[in-house]
């Protein structure tokens, strides 16, 4: 390796390029300077390809420097890093303050749960619509009305049960801003309770009575689930903690939002159709398969602490293939559904939809490594997105 020489003296020292530098691309400045004797002089150094000077365990600089000086602070440098990346490091210093509350809020509202609420409600009031004239600003309005106050409500209970199981979290999700301490407990409660109050308030501007009764049956089963308190943190117990999210998730979701538009928006009688009592019967399924599933990547906190979920108490395994097979139940019921339709186009997207869905999910649970807790979290979040699949799917049965 040829040697590099700076031609000024006398030279005490020269600041080294930080460690950083590794990761820049080619073109990027640099700054940097050059201590002489008292006083600092400031230069541009310029790299060309030429000789490589190792500046990590894996990265080298190539080139030669040119030495003139400056009058400005600090100088120039041109570099190129074999292998590296463009420069990203002083935008992402800046916006670091903005980023960082923002990455917290979205790992304290856990967004599948958010993506969730918000597909269950838009699907829901789908099947209140008749005539393609119902599909009005009146509609809109209403539709964003009841997710605006319910995903408020579910930033509070998915934040409530975080307050609750800061210890349980620290082995289970440590990323979650309060285990990781992101989050203060009074941070997280003032977060919380501000939330709540925002969605009860948009409940009773709207006026409507089953948006009310949704978001009030939602905020007890939610806190009951979680709170520590006698007689209550349902959560400790498999059967009742499933029942709770199952009451959510299968029966308010699809009884108190189509009501909400049926009778509030549209100002018709209340009734119950077809495909409303499929939506919720199937979402039963759904909702048992998701009160059982969650605890599977979380039962080593769970044991710890004497949460007696179903995946303690019966192995991770059996519960697992529990929940594939009650979903492959579903979606048969579902295939047998839409056989039965009357309408042409619906008994096709509805078979072949879930004909795929099913296949799709045994596939994918035959390859799965239940001794690697990372494979069961992200299958738990392709359970998720099937759910989503369905709420895709449901305006679609007739």
């Amino acid at each position: 390796m040829e040697l590099l020489s700076l031609s000024r003296s006398p030279l005490i020292a020269f600041r080294p390029l930080p460690a950083s530098i590794s990761h820049r691309g080619l073109g990027s400045p640099i700054y940097c300077s050059i201590e002489e004797k008292s006083k600092l002089q400031n230069h541009s150094l310029q790299l060309t390809k030429r000789p490589k000077l190792p500046l990590s365990r894996n990265c080298f600089l190539d080139g030669t420097f040119d030495l003139k000086p400056r009058n400005q602070t600090s100088g120039l440098v041109s570099a190129s890093a074999a292998g590296s990346e463009p420069d990203s490091v002083d935008s992402s210093s800046a916006l670091r303050p903005i980023l960082s509350p923002l990455s917290a809020f979205y790992r304290f509202s856990r967004p599948h749960t958010v993506i969730g609420t918000a597909l269950s409600i838009v699907s829901v009031s789908l099947l209140a619509v008749e005539s393609l004239s119902d599909i009005s600003p009146l509609f809109f309005t209403g539709v964003l009305e009841a997710l605006v106050a319910a995903l408020f409500m579910n930033v509070y209970i998915v934040g409530l049960n975080q307050v609750y199981d800061i210890e349980i979290d620290k082995v289970n999700k440590p990323s979650l801003p309060m285990a990781s301490g992101e989050y203060s407990l009074s941070t997280g409660v003032a977060i919380i309770s501000a939330f709540a109050i925002l969605s009860f308030g948009v409940g009773w501007l709207v006026g409507s009575w089953p948006l009310f009764w949704a978001l009030f049956i939602s905020f007890i089963l939610g806190t009951a689930y979680s709170i520590n308190m006698p007689f209550l943190r349902w959560k400790r117990f498999a059967v009742v903690a499933a029942l709770c999210i199952l009451a959510v998730r299968a029966v308010i979701v699809q009884l108190a939002f189509f009501l909400h538009i049926q009778t509030f928006v549209f100002r018709r009688p209340a009734s119950f159709s077809r495909p409303l009592i499929f939506a919720t019967a199937f979402m039963t399924f759904f909702s048992v398969v998701i009160a059982l599933f969650k605890d599977i990547p979380d039962i080593e906190g769970d044991r710890i602490f004497g949460i007696r979920s179903f995946s303690v108490r019966l192995g991770q395994k059996r519960v697992f293939w529990i929940c594939v097979y009650l979903l492959e139940i579903a979606y048969t019921v579902a295939m047998v559904m839409g056989a039965t339709s009357s309408s042409l186009w619906s008994k096709f997207v509805t078979i072949l939809g879930h004909a795929v869905l099913a296949s799709i999910l045994w596939n994918r649970a035959k390859c799965l490594d239940l001794a690697s807790k990372s494979a069961i979290t992200s299958f738990y979040m392709f359970i998720w997105k099937l759910f989503y699949a369905e709420y895709l799917l449901i305006p679609l049965v007739r």
